[in-house]
């Protein structure tokens, strides 16, 4: 199976700009560049995808740039739901410095910074050199910005477009950089930036832009999200004990297409993870395949270690045997709530509402089904104090087999 043929297989390509784009990808030897703006100081799970399809382009002799836009990063690309907040130079700069680091380390890619080519353009050479390409009557049935219309947009936003055309301008003239690549909300982006360059270069360049279908959760939510919030590739903001849980959990219908899309499995591995699925689901070895693949790229083999030493540890009950950091790990993204020391279990259990009511306490705790610590409790009148924590003055009180609570006793 050629490259792209295994893009379309694995649910990679959303459009293409030129049909020659098939032929250009099989044949290796093209430098293209996928972007993100320095928005916050991690990459996350979201970004996880397009970064993959820049490393698959890599191993078949491609040449990956990753654009990391300081300058963009000042404007916000438009969203559908309204204006974005702007952040002040020092927190964009910080962002940026964390997100040359974090890509640097996992990927290794060539990285540039969009800031370093428009510093210095003034408003008058912007608008004359750059803005002057730019038809308002196409620039808003831009679907990004066609959508903002009704509510309105801003001249900030509205101009994103160009600076992000002028990117691919810089990166074709300075690198011979000919295709950018990205979700498909950016389809209107590199397509403008394609005619830009165009227009400045004349109509024989060849330059390509590929976009990829958005990755969503069974509901169509944005793919992600968690209960406890965004799931980070920066370890000391998602563990990797968390990271595994949140693939673990993917519903049964979504997890052969993270397959795909998140892990350099073959074909045939996941065709058999696939057949095990519809015959086997209770097993769940698509997911826990997924799980371990991702940890592993992102946090190598120490990382997915101590992930399953955590998920075996809640699991049996044995916490004890965890080392104080993968403790802190196992509490990190936990629902905390504060409590008292000195209450009864009973107390503890109606006063976190973890029970609703006393007689439902006293049922979970006689029922074996309240355990401290990975230790089954069954005394509803067992004083609860700071000696009785985990880690620090945390207590993990588990009900049943899955439902996890951290308790901070003041």
């Amino acid at each position: 199976m050629k490259l792209f043929d295994e893009l379309k297989w694995r649910g990679l390509i959303d459009n293409v700009t030129s049909p020659e784009v098939e032929e250009e990808i099989n044949n290796g030897g093209l430098t293209f560049y996928i972007g993100t703006d320095p928005t916050a100081d991690s990459l996350h799970i979201g970004h996880y995808s397009s970064l993959l399809m820049a490393r698959r382009l890599e191993q078949h002799g491609h040449h990956p740039i990753m654009l990391v836009g300081g300058a963009t990063g000042f404007i916000g690309d438009p969203k559908a739901t309204g204006e974005r907040n702007m952040l002040t130079p020092e927190v964009l700069q910080a962002n940026y410095d964390a997100l040359h680091k974090q890509i640097d380390a996992l990927w290794g890619f060539e990285m540039v910074n969009n800031l370093d080519w428009t510093k210095n353009i003034s408003v008058i050479d912007f608008l004359r050199d750059y803005g002057k390409y730019f038809n308002v009557n196409y620039m808003i049935n831009k679907e990004t910005v066609k959508k903002r219309l009704d509510s309105g947009i801003s001249y900030t936003e509205f101009s994103y477009m160009i600076l992000q055309s002028l990117d691919f301008l810089h990166l074709y003239q300075d690198k011979n950089c000919r295709m950018q690549i990205g979700g498909q909300d950016q389809w209107g982006n590199i397509t403008s930036g394609l005619e830009l360059i165009r227009k400045k270069c004349g109509n024989d360049v060849k330059c390509y832009g590929l976009t990829m279908p958005l990755i969503t959760k069974a509901d169509g939510t944005k793919f992600g999200k968690s209960e406890t919030g965004t799931v980070w590739l920066d370890p000391k903001k998602t563990s990797p004990y968390e990271l595994y849980q949140f693939l673990f959990n993917t519903e049964d219908d979504k997890v052969i297409e993270y397959l795909k899309k998140l892990t350099f499995l073959s074909v045939e591995e996941i065709e058999r993870l696939e057949t095990s699925l519809k015959e086997e689901p209770h097993k769940r070895e698509a997911q826990k395949a997924l799980a371990c693949e991702v940890v592993r790229d992102l946090h190598k083999d120490e990382g997915l270690n101590a992930a399953l030493s955590i998920t075996q540890a809640l699991f049996s009950g044995k916490l004890a045997d965890l080392e104080e950091s993968m403790r802190e790990d196992a509490i990190m993204n936990m629902e905390k709530i504060g409590a008292p020391e000195g209450l009864t279990l009973l107390d503890l259990l109606i006063s976190t509402k973890i029970a609703s009511s006393k007689r439902e306490a006293r049922e979970w705790i006689k029922g074996n089904s309240i355990a401290l610590n990975g230790v089954k409790v069954t005394d509803p009148e067992q004083i609860i104090t700071k000696k009785d924590a985990y880690i620090r003055n945390d207590l993990i009180i588990r009900r049943g087999k899955k439902r996890y609570y951290c308790i901070e006793l003041g």
